[in-house]
């Protein structure tokens, strides 16, 4: 279980949501309160340095598209940059020097500083932690087929989550390869890399590229 820990998977110095994840200690705990801690961190924002629009506060030095569509609650940080047809539903925390790209959808998900979303992705009810970054085509899935909820495999550990939408967590400095599906509940630990076109589920180590399913080795370096 220590390695579910936030404070195993991220630096908690680098998202402005830091405050929430001191309340839990473990990474799916944060998924069903990301709402309502942006509707509270909202209105404490300084007017001079975000646009304030109801539920959607836009830091002033942020780029922003106005070829995106973006729905409240969001919270969208300092020099964060939002391309043409990104799409966010709500819910959200971009953070500082991040990068959301074209036909790119988020919903109910927090990305610490300097990850990226750039390329025709989807991420939902996720956390993606400092400099973590997805390639083209990489869908994040939050919802089982049969609509039950989610649970989190590491070893021979089975972790109830509680909820039936739940997508993964990736630790900070994780590289996801183009067109891989993160299934629901896959978490990978820091500094760790996914092959492209891969099929991922449960645990990933720190520290270790996926190869394919059975076939996880340790970085070399």
């Amino acid at each position: 279980m220590d390695r579910l820990k936030n404070t195993e998977l991220f630096n908690l110095d680098e998202t402005i949501a830091s405050p929430l994840f001191d309340n839990y200690q473990y990474c799916y705990e944060i998924i069903p309160n990301i709402k309502d801690y942006i509707l509270a961190l909202i209105p404490t924002l300084n007017p001079e340095e975000f646009t304030i629009n109801g539920d959607i506060a836009i830091a002033k030095d942020a780029d922003v598209s106005s070829l995106s569509v973006i729905n409240g609650p969001t919270i969208i940080d300092h020099q964060a940059v939002i391309r043409p047809f990104a799409y966010i539903r709500g819910s959200v925390i971009v953070g500082k020097n991040c990068t959301i790209g074209n036909s790119s959808e988020l919903k109910n998900s927090i990305l610490f500083n300097r990850s990226a979303v750039p390329h025709f992705n989807y991420v939902g009810d996720s956390i993606l932690g400092y400099k973590s970054h997805i390639g083209a085509g990489v869908k994040i899935s939050n919802l089982k087929s049969d609509s039950s909820n989610v649970t989190i495999k590491i070893d021979s550990i089975t972790v109830e989550t509680n909820n039936k939408k739940v997508g993964a967590f990736l630790g900070d400095h994780v590289e996801v390869g183009c067109n891989t599906v993160l299934n629901p509940g896959t978490v990978i630990g820091k500094n760790s890399a996914i092959y492209p076109l891969s099929n991922v589920r449960g645990y990933v180590p720190e520290k270790h590229i996926y190869k394919e399913k059975g076939k996880i080795v340790k970085k070399e370096n």
